[in-house]
């Protein structure tokens, strides 16, 4: 993430807060490319299911996949720890460690 992306909160109509970021246009137009590719790559996956394409192959398709998936969380968590989480410090935010670490379990898990 960039100096000029802030993370805004806002709150929804129930009262509860939800949390924004805002990424430069050529990394979210880089980001919805890399997530069409994944699209195509699903839908190519569920074809070699319906015709009985070698259990290999279609392991090699899913792993290609996950690999990409993990590309894209990759790039995300670069933007969030250099903008929101480097920012929510900045303004004396701890508690951003904790979910930071929950954020790490969770990608860690796969």
């Amino acid at each position: 993430m960039e100096n000029s992306e802030k993370v805004e909160t806002c709150h929804t109509e129930d009262g509860t807060s939800c949390r924004k970021s805002h990424h430069p246009e050529r990394v979210k137009k880089d980001l919805t490319t890399r997530l069409n590719r994944i699209e195509g790559q699903i839908r190519g996956i569920k074809g070699m299911i319906d015709k009985d394409v070698y259990c290999d192959d279609v392991i090699t398709q899913i792993s290609a996949t996950q690999s990409a998936l993990n590309s894209v969380a990759k790039i995300l968590l670069e933007g969030h720890l250099k903008g929101c989480v480097v920012d929510r410090l900045s303004e004396g935010d701890v508690e951003v460690l904790d979910e930071l670490l929950v954020t790490f379990q969770k990608l860690m898990k796969k």
